[in-house]
């Protein structure tokens, strides 16, 4: 071949080529001799930029998919312990000095805002309240607080035993999903404060997250039941189910035939979601009971997603509240947690983490049609693939030691700004201003 005769025969003079017309080649032998620089034994394949980002395609499709579970060890719920001991201390504390400055009694500032009304359900039911704005809360929660009233104990007790108990398994849980520093900075999110008083979030969490860890351990039964449990917290439980389905969906190592049986394992919590409509229909005559006491008392109506940022953008605007100046600032926040739901979405499905990222994304989108942006500040404590995203950037290190460096100052700056927003948050809900 002509590939073979260049790559083993020294160079020669011009002269003593075999002279052709015009000294040129004919088509023939310059198409061997192409031939021969592309199919040369020593020669290498030439590909284009095309080729490389469908390798990486590949690449990427073939890895897989899923969160792989991380093992409970000493070290790891030492280091846990350490952080809920800190991270509820220091609430603890702010508490604490607020009660001297201000005079007031402790339970009376833990108990603002869903605090008093889940008091009241525990208290007094459904039947309550006449403009029927209670059916905006699940029953999870104050069935609870009733049995604390049973015994003798106020609610917001009561609420902050279930909510110091409920986020210590919810951190054991997130050991389990993203390992001990995904915990951390559960611990430490800036609105942590409404996993130590009575609200939802604590126990939500504690049971979405296990009932996550166990469908991810493939034991589909507890997961039900834990799922079924979280939907008679919070509507969160909604789309809690519709996550698991995903994740049942879209594994690639279970037959369309198990697939099919785990999705039955999800009737449970279905449901209960059912049976909470069915109950709240015989109360007040509808079926879109909840969604009605939404709208009535919290403007949550329908929204399209423009005109609910459009909303909020006015919300932010200077002097829109001058008698309550800091729901401007609650409401930037409000923005930017949806734009975190969005980044930590992207990242979810860039790691091939698909039920994790239809559990945020959903949250996101409900919040989106919305009449604002609300409560969005909460829904963070929810999204534990942020915790996930947070704590495998701040384990990262990188090889040069500039870079190193830059990134041990940008961790050590995230934790100190967190830890201030998380004791403003707490100033903010204990001294009655409104904060999610």
């Amino acid at each position: 071949m002509a590939g073979q005769h260049r790559l083993s025969t020294p160079m020669t003079p011009a002269t003593d080529l075999p002279q052709l017309d015009n000294t040129r080649l004919d088509n023939t032998q310059l198409g061997n001799t192409q031939l021969g620089n592309t199919q040369g034994e020593d020669s290498e394949p030439v590909s284009s930029p095309a080729d490389g980002v469908r390798d990486r395609l590949r690449r990427w499709w073939r890895r897989p998919s899923g969160l792989e579970l991380q093992p409970l060890d000493l070290r790891s719920g030492r280091i846990t312990l350490q952080a809920w001991i800190a991270s509820r201390g220091l609430i603890a504390l702010v508490a604490l000095l607020l009660a001297v400055i201000t005079h007031r009694r402790l339970l009376d500032m833990t108990n603002n805002w869903d605090a008093v009304h889940f008091g009241d359900l525990a208290r007094y039911g459904y039947g309550f309240d006449p403009k029927g704005e209670l059916l905006a809360f699940f029953p999870g929660l104050p069935w609870l607080l009733r049995v604390g009233l049973i015994v003798g104990l106020p609610t917001p007790v009561t609420g902050m035993i279930i909510a110091g108990l409920a986020s210590a398994a919810a951190a054991i849980a997130l050991m389990r999903l993203g390992g001990r520093w995904a915990a951390v900075v559960w611990l430490f999110i800036p609105t942590t404060v409404f996993t130590t008083v009575g609200y939802t979030e604590a126990l939500f969490c504690a049971l979405a997250f296990w009932a996550w860890e166990r469908a991810r351990s493939d034991r589909w039964a507890a997961a039900a039941i834990l799922a079924g449990l979280a939907c008679t917290v919070r509507v969160s439980g909604l789309f809690l189910v519709g996550a698991l389905a995903v994740m049942i969906i879209t594994s690639t190592r279970t037959r369309w035939a198990g697939r099919g049986r785990r999705l039955l394992w999800l009737l449970i919590p279905v449901a209960v979601l059912a049976a909470f409509v069915i109950y709240e229909h015989a109360l007040s005559g509808r079926w879109d009971a909840w969604y009605k006491a939404q709208v009535d008392g919290w403007y949550r109506g329908f929204t399209w997603p423009w005109q609910s940022f459009l909303n909020t953008w006015a919300a932010v605007q200077p002097g829109a509240y001058a008698d309550h100046p800091y729901w401007a600032w609650v409401f930037r926040a409000e923005m930017i947690s949806m734009a975190i739901g969005v980044l930590v979405t992207i990242w979810c499905l860039t790691r091939k983490l698909w039920a994790e990222a239809s559990w945020v994304a959903v949250q996101v989108l409900a919040f989106s049609l919305s009449y604002w942006y609300m409560s969005v500040n909460r829904a963070v404590l929810l999204w534990f693939p942020l915790m996930i995203m947070i704590a495998r950037w701040g384990s990262w290190r990188p090889h040069r030691r500039g870079p190193a460096i830059v990134h041990r100052v940008a961790v050590i700056m995230l934790f100190v700004i967190g830890g201030a927003l998380m004791i403003g948050w707490s100033w903010l809900y204990f001294t009655g201003n409104w904060a999610s």
